[in-house]
């Protein structure tokens, strides 16, 4: 972590040194300072800009990271940290907030515990990628773990696909990633897994709901639902698809809709309850969700999954919750 701390304040302050000289956002920023690095640290000037003083404290800085050799990981993390700064200097909307860390990591727990065999290659895909945390987060620790991991990234927001794909490069993660709109998407690869923290809200395209099996009967249908419902369909038979939805998932005004896909499409496995720590206000309360496509080797669950984590500060409590898990899993899937 010290070498991560160490480049996290130099990368900082040369983003802020071209934030300044650029006259940009912090993100656009922070493009520019990966593509700086991935250029062998060379500082791109046209005409004049960024300043001479400028770029000899970027050489300066440059010359320090050159010498950090980071692992994959350690990237990632400094990569969220700094995205993390951004925020803060440029408040993001609700939707389009990094997934925690520790969210990630309960992804990549499930994940393997779904996919033990690790010789077989895995393709993730997150419909609403955004800046990449949690694809990034599994993609990096999976392939710690000894898998052969590859991952497709959609979101339609240009900046954030931007930093989703520039992030991927520094970080050297087998990804691809695409500019357009999940429910419109056209990439024909199946995946092994579709993971998401997905936007709450409606989706204001009728006609392309209306192609969906969960449209709603009447007015806009929330753009959860059609996105978990593209996602299954991007998914193989048996697939598993990891989901972040409102805890009134089953409750919701359209959860009709979502009933009556499950029953013709796929299993619900698992809900997981998450820490009310986690959430400011009760009415964003989330939970994840497990789903599985119907196919030759999937069965309903004996018995759904389903957990409440207390907390994700306790050690001892998030050991038993893995045992949890474990135990559920050898004796229903």
């Amino acid at each position: 972590m010290e070498k991560v701390e160490t480049s996290f304040h130099l990368n900082f302050e040369a983003i802020e040194l071209l934030q300044k000289a650029l006259q940009t956002s912090f993100f656009d920023a922070y493009l520019e300072q990966v593509e700086n690095l991935l250029d062998d640290y060379q500082i791109q000037v046209l005409e004049g800009t960024p300043d001479e003083p400028t770029v000899q404290r970027l050489q300066e800085i440059y010359q320090v990271l050159k010498e950090q050799k980071l692992e994959a990981e350690e990237i990632r993390k400094l990569a969220q940290l700094l995205l993390l700064k951004g925020t803060q200097k440029e408040p993001v909307q609700a939707n389009h907030q990094l997934t925690p860390d520790s969210i990630g990591f309960l992804f990549v727990y499930l994940i393997e515990q779904f996919y033990s065999n690790k010789k077989e290659p895995l393709t993730i895909f997150d419909p609403s990628v955004g800046t990449g945390n949690l694809l990034q987060t599994l993609l990096t620790n999976l392939a710690l773990s000894g898998y052969d991991v590859t991952g497709i990234g959609i979101d339609n927001d240009e900046v954030l696909i931007a930093i989703a794909a520039a992030t991927s490069q520094w970080i050297q993660t087998d990804a691809k990633f695409y500019h357009q709109d999940a429910l419109q998407q056209s990439f024909d690869t199946q995946v092994d897994v579709v993971v998401g923290d997905l936007p709450v809200g409606y989706y204001p395209i009728d006609s392309i709901a209306g192609s969906f099996e969960m449209v709603a009967k009447t007015g806009h249908t929330y753009a959860h639902h059609l996105l978990l419902e593209q996602g299954m369909k991007k998914t193989k038979e048996d697939g598993i698809g990891l989901f972040l939805l409102p805890s009134n998932f089953l409750e919701s005004d359209q959860s009709d809709r979502f009933k009556e896909w499950l029953g013709k499409t796929a299993y619900l496995q698992g809900i997981i309850q998450l820490p009310d720590e986690l959430f400011k206000h009760k009415a964003s309360r989330k939970s994840i969700v497990i789903l599985q496509n119907k196919g030759p080797k999937a069965q309903q669950a004996k018995e759904i999954l389903v957990a409440q984590l207390t907390t994700l500060k306790d050690p001892q409590k998030i050991n038993q919750f893995f045992q949890q898990v474990a135990k559920w899993k050898k004796e229903n899937i």
